[in-house]
């Protein structure tokens, strides 16, 4: 029996699931437009919005790359690595953006913790099966699928935080408006 044999219903559902979140994630952005741009908000989008259109890629990525009709995890495992290599690259460059942030956002540690340390952990997680591939075939599969499942959930975890922090403020926003700038916080 093929080891890949029975991962096919997994990554259906994971990859279904990746591809439809990354275009709710464009619908969320596109009914967002209208409210105002400052810096703050564009740095905000590479911080906050594209490593979860980022994550919720690589998911569907290894879900397509599965669904090859592979013969094993040789060819697999090389993208498994390079996926993983490229991963931990990207989260240094989103925790370098993290403490940009600090001037328009203090990030609390849930950020730190679904912004850099799930994905790094994903990605790591990612790497090393793919080092170990050849020898434990098994292992390395489970890795990856428990990899991407920790990517979906990051994903959806810091969609959801950013849909409602944009409802939020743009709620605000319309309340200071229609009260000529004084805004009650008590609601």
């Amino acid at each position: 029996m093929n080891l890949l044999e029975g991962w096919e219903n997994f990554y259906i559902i994971v990859g279904s699931s990746a591809g439809a979140l990354i275009g709710l994630m464009f619908v969320v952005i596109t009914l967002m437009a209208d409210m105002p741009i400052t810096a703050g908000n564009l740095q905000a989008g590479n911080v906050f919005t594209t490593p979860s259109v980022i994550h919720f890629s690589v998911v569907l990525f290894l879900s397509a790359l599965i669904s090859i009709p592979w013969s094993g995890t040789e060819i697999i495992a090389i993208f498994w690595g390079a996926v993983g290599i490229l991963g931990v690259f990207y989260i240094i460059i989103v925790i370098r953006r993290l403490q940009a942030a600090q001037s328009f956002y203090k990030p609390v540690f849930e950020d730190w913790l679904f912004h850099a340390l799930l994905p790094l952990g994903a990605y790591v997680l990612m790497a090393v099966a793919a080092c170990v591939a050849h020898a434990y075939e098994r292992t390395a599969l489970f890795s990856v699928g428990v990899a991407s499942l920790i990517l979906l959930f990051i994903g959806i975890h810091n969609a959801w935080d950013l849909v409602t922090h944009m409802v939020l403020t743009r709620r605000r926003q319309q309340e200071e408006e229609s009260s000529g700038g004084k805004t009650d916080l008590k609601k």
